[in-house]
């Protein structure tokens, strides 16, 4: 039963991919903020609705659901509700999604620098979040395996994230050479590159007969690369909050799902949130602490989400009430998505 529950998630997942590229963007299109905006209360609206399922299974025992409270912080023998269940997952998406807002800033410099037409971005954000969500999946899985058979991995886990939060607090925003990186490097070495873009193909065919990436393919590694940079601190982010391999999935792939429309819809407003970035300090420090001191103090998911909430709320209000001197990370200004919107059409992103 469980494992058809997992099948029934994944099929779903393929389903929602389908229609997204092959019904509601069978066409590339420029995506318009209105249209990014309304797509992200979908995708946000999705994740509730299956944070529903969510709270069944649990409280019901479905499959043996909800059988490990240990895993949702609680004590072990303790009842866990269906309620402890859906705040975990919730908690862990809130996580994911506030530790992707980091890497919009990234992808958002990644296609200012290659110029990708705006018609085209949807397309390669969509592949890089197909590949995301396969190695997601895959690190997920490591993750919990080491966490139950080692429990100093817990301990690694912290360490990587105050580390992580440290980093944060000390870097700059120094401009990112991304035709110099490692991924672009190698990549050349394998294939020749073109300098023009072949509609929406990532290979094309030289006049000598030679097959040939185009920069959309560059573009796509890149994002591909810098999601898992990401990764590595996001997932035992969500590591922190439980260790149920259920909810620690779904609730980064609902997250991951919803990062394309957010993209579109914040790409040219995050500038804005000039205090953001210390808030995401915050929240990786407090959950870096939670996770080194997992095995000694029992934080619920609760309080969990109440902390984070208030920690992501403090730097978004801040941010508004202080909107004057801008702090505008280099190279991310404009970033194709920042332009004018264009259609509006009701289509998916």
């Amino acid at each position: 039963m469980e494992i058809a529950i997992w099948a029934g998630f994944l099929l779903m997942v393929i389903g929602f991919l389908a229609l997204d590229l092959g019904v509601f963007n069978k066409k590339d299109h420029v995506i318009g903020f209105r249209e990014a905006l309304r797509w992200t209360l979908v995708w946000v609206a999705v994740s509730m609705v299956f944070g529903g399922a969510v709270w069944f299974l649990y409280e019901n025992r479905i499959a043996g659901f909800g059988g490990r409270p240990e895993e949702l912080g609680l004590d072990a023998g303790a009842t866990v509700r269906g309620l402890d269940a859906f705040f975990a997952y919730l908690t862990g998406y809130v996580v994911e999604y506030s530790l992707s807002i980091d890497n919009i800033f990234v992808i958002a410099l990644i296609l200012q620098t290659f110029k990708v037409p705006r018609e085209l971005q949807h397309r390669v954000l969509f592949w890089g979040i197909f590949g995301a969500l396969l190695m997601r999946a895959a690190m997920i899985g490591a993750g919990a395996v080491l966490i139950h058979q080692f429990e100093w991995t817990m301990y690694l886990f912290g360490a990587i994230l105050l580390f992580t939060a440290g980093k944060m607090a000390l870097q700059g925003d120094d401009h990112m050479d991304v035709h110099d990186s490692w991924t672009v490097r190698t990549a050349r070495k394998f294939y020749p590159v073109t300098k023009e873009f072949d509609g929406n193909k990532f290979f094309t065919i030289l006049a000598d007969g030679r097959k040939a990436m185009t920069p959309l393919m560059l573009v796509l590694l890149l994002v591909e690369t810098t999601d898992v940079l990401f990764a590595v601190d996001s997932i035992p982010a969500v590591f922190a909050v439980t260790t149920d391999p259920f909810l620690v999935f779904t609730s980064n792939v609902f997250a991951i799902l919803g990062l394309r429309s957010l993209f579109f819809a914040l790409a040219g407003a995050l500038d804005k949130f000039r205090y953001l970035k210390p808030a995401l300090v915050v929240l990786l420090a407090f959950i870096g602490v939670k996770m080194v001191l997992a095995h000694h103090v029992k934080i619920s998911p609760t309080l969990s989400l109440g902390v984070i909430g208030l920690i992501l709320g403090t730097g978004v209000a801040a941010s508004l009430l202080r909107p004057s001197g801008l702090l505008a990370p280099s190279g991310t200004a404009g970033a194709g998505a920042a332009e004018a919107p264009g259609g509006e059409d009701d289509r998916a992103p």
